[in-house]
């Protein structure tokens, strides 16, 4: 189909591409992503699937999925082929991924010297036996493929392959990236010690590799493509598989499978947050691989830009437009770019809590996306939403993430919508946070919804609008909906301290609205971190810059522990000390005095003196929630003053990531003017069958 509003600068995006015996219709690939459901949650992440492809995308895979029970991640919640009772769940995604036209991949994971097999209790199987090499440092140790292992391995990966073909996949990727695959294990001197014929030199490390990729095409390649995923470099130095040596592998097995699936060293290297990793991050590492192969290459690097992509391909380093994040922020890129919408892409910020969905072993959320993961589970489509209901007019205070995503949400409805902000910007905490070290992408939040808001019609925005409870009764809107957000709490009240810490008021005190209003302290800082996620990091990043002695106070044995959920804690806590920071782990804040602090190690309660000149307090917020109460005073005039509802949503209710706040401000306009559901469960869930025996 000829789009006539489509840019044709973006055309080469849309050409069909071979993929050993199959085409894709077009160069987006959505590589392998996780989301937190996996073989709990199915149906939510086949309908998640199911969407992308309606969304344009020509290549879809699932996440990894554990090919056999010998090696399992739990507690990592992923896919799983074990036998063929998993087929039903696996076709189910395949015919969804397939539905609107796009190839379905299934990505085969043996995790190896990853797979501490809490699960199953079956005895690890790894290259060269080892400890388990998992986040959470598992005292579990694999013992060293044998010969007949080796022999059986490959033949559970042919078995996989046979299930992935009856379940109706097109595409095989055979995981060997960011350190969790065994084909990543088997090339790497780091994992592979071997002396035998699998191990020592290069030729000998791409042995299991070569014959797994054979011995799988002979079982399915006629109908099947076949890919493989690396790493591009496992940073590592001398005993990792380096980009040099992948270079070799490349050029040794040029021909090996039907596509290169390329992605950088860890999964922390390869998905690393805007703050740390810019877009296509990743262009010198693959740069000059595409001529060492006649087979096409995928790669990624947060893509969000359709200028950037063209570049990626006319320079000729990739074939395919890799993305994971970016089709979780928009799944309909593809079909924006096709259509000359590329006004209404949803750009992905690079915040990483899709991520956070696996890591913490919940269902995934995006910041930009508040439908991903409910597509199934709540019937939300990220681009159709049911029209309004009985009422006509919404009234939203506040425009931070969750009074922009609810305005927006409500007048795609069909609502008459007033959107009022008591400062003279749109963005809420997002105006204010964009502007701290590394965080201008975070931006994007408001930007997007600003735009799509002016061109709404059925919109009215009034800055410098402050509003009490007697003027919200006088307007007369039938539904008002309050996101006023919250402020940083003074006090100290947080995890430590359930009540504020002893304060004789005599200290220069700063929060981080402080910090955001530009007021600044000078000299000796000590930033009280008990947030714990990202706040306390880009603070001390921020008083650096403008010079400040800073010394950065948690009782966590990391400095912003929680992102580690988000793959950046060890670069934030690099960057701090690189930059100076002196950093004091395991240690809380008792009182605070003139000139000093008293704090106590958090384990023997010993306490200490540090100097300071000021105390920049990192602790919790508290809802700004006031007009809302004073509302509910009020309640018995809302008839007569033609209110139907009024609901508190956002930070204003309950503080949160800013992903909390877009998923709040769209649960409000996707359940206004709808039945109350009483005790009924608010979504759908898919529960386990009890045996017959």
């Amino acid at each position: 189909m000829d789009y006539m509003d489509r840019d044709s600068r973006y055309d080469v995006l849309f050409d069909a591409v071979d993929i050993g015996p199959l085409k894709s219709k077009n160069r987006f690939y959505q590589v392998p992503h996780c989301n937190g459901g996996g073989y709990r949650d199915p149906s939510a992440a086949a309908e998640m699937r199911g969407i992308k492809s309606q969304g344009g995308w020509g290549v879809i895979f699932t996440e990894q999925c554990e090919m056999h029970h010998s090696s399992e991640i739990t507690p990592f919640i992923e896919l799983r082929l074990w036998d063929d009772a998993d087929i039903p769940m696996i076709a189910k995604m395949a015919d969804r991924m397939k539905e609107y036209g796009a190839l379905a991949g299934i990505q085969l994971a043996y995790s190896g010297i990853n797979g501490p097999n809490l699960y199953t209790k079956e005895v690890p199987l790894a290259v060269t036996g080892m400890p388990i090499r998992t986040f959470t440092n598992d005292p579990v140790s694999a013992r060293s493929l044998d010969k007949e292992d080796i022999k059986n391995l490959r033949r559970w990966f042919v078995n996989a392959a046979k299930r992935s073909r009856t379940a109706g996949f097109n595409l095989i990727c055979l995981y060997g990236a960011h350190g969790f695959g065994i084909f990543q294990h088997f090339l790497s001197t780091a994992t592979n010690q071997r002396t035998d014929e699998y191990g020592g030199s290069l030729e000998n490390r791409a042995r299991f590799v070569k014959e797994v990729v054979e011995e799988v095409r002979n079982e399915v390649g006629d109908n099947m493509g076949i890919t493989l995923r690396l790493s591009l470099d496992e940073m590592i130095g001398d005993l990792g598989f380096a980009n040099s040596e992948v270079r070799d592998f490349v050029e040794m097995h040029q021909d090996l499978p039907d596509l290169w699936d390329l992605a950088h060293g860890a999964w922390e290297d390869c998905s690393g947050p805007s703050r740390f990793k810019e877009e296509a991050a990743q262009f010198d590492l693959v740069t000059g691989i595409r001529k060492l192969t006649s087979k096409p290459i995928v790669g990624v690097g947060r893509f969000t830009s359709p200028d950037v992509m063209v570049k990626q391909i006319k320079s000729g380093t990739l074939d395919f437009i890799g993305c994971a994040r970016p089709s979780i922020a928009d799944p309909f890129l593809p079909k924006k770019i096709e259509e000359g919408r590329i006004q209404d892409i949803r750009e992905c910020i690079g915040c990483n809590i899709c991520i956070t969905g696996d890591m913490t072993m919940s269902i995934s959320r995006c910041t930009q996306n508040p439908t991903f993961m409910e597509e199934w589970r709540k019937g939300w489509h990220p681009e159709i939403i049911e029209p309004k209901g009985k009422t006509s007019k919404v009234l939203v205070i506040g425009s931070g993430p969750a009074g922009l995503e609810a305005a927006l949400a409500c007048s795609n409805r069909g609502y008459d919508v007033t959107l009022t902000e008591a400062s003279n910007i749109l963005g809420g905490r997002v105006a204010k946070e964009r502007k701290l070290p590394g965080l201008s992408a975070w931006g994007r939040v408001a930007d997007y919804r600003e735009y799509q808001l002016s061109q709404k019609p059925n919109v009215e925005t009034y800055l410098e609008s402050s509003l009490d409870a007697d003027q919200v009764l006088e307007f007369g809107f039938e539904n008002v909906c309050i996101a006023t957000g919250s402020s940083w709490r003074a006090d100290g009240v947080s995890r430590q301290h359930v009540v504020p810490i002893s304060n004789d008021n005599s200290l220069n005190l700063y929060t981080p609205d402080d910090i955001m209003n530009d007021k600044l302290p000078t000299g000796k800082v000590v930033i009280y971190d008990d947030d714990h996620y990202y706040m306390g990091g880009v603070i001390a990043e921020k008083l650096i810059e403008k010079g400040c002695d800073v010394t950065l106070l948690t009782p966590c044995a990391y400095v912003s522990e929680w992102s580690i959920n988000t793959l950046e804690q060890a670069e934030i806590q690099k960057r701090l000390i690189e930059m100076g920071v002196k950093i004091e782990l395991n240690r809380g804040l008792v009182s605070i005095f003139n000139s000093k602090l008293i704090s106590n190690c958090t384990y023997t309660q010993n306490e200490k003196e540090i100097e300071t000149d000021n105390l920049v307090m990192v602790a919790s917020r508290k809802p700004q929630d006031q007009l809302y109460k004073d509302l509910l005073l009020k309640k018995t005039i809302w008839n007569d003053a033609g209110i139907t509802s009024v609901k508190l949503i956002g930070d204003a209710n309950a503080p949160g990531p800013i992903a909390w706040a877009t998923y709040a401000g769209h649960r409000y306009a996707r359940e206004l003017d709808t039945e109350d559901l009483g005790d009924v469960l608010p979504f759908r869930r898919e529960v386990t069958n009890l045996a017959s025996n």
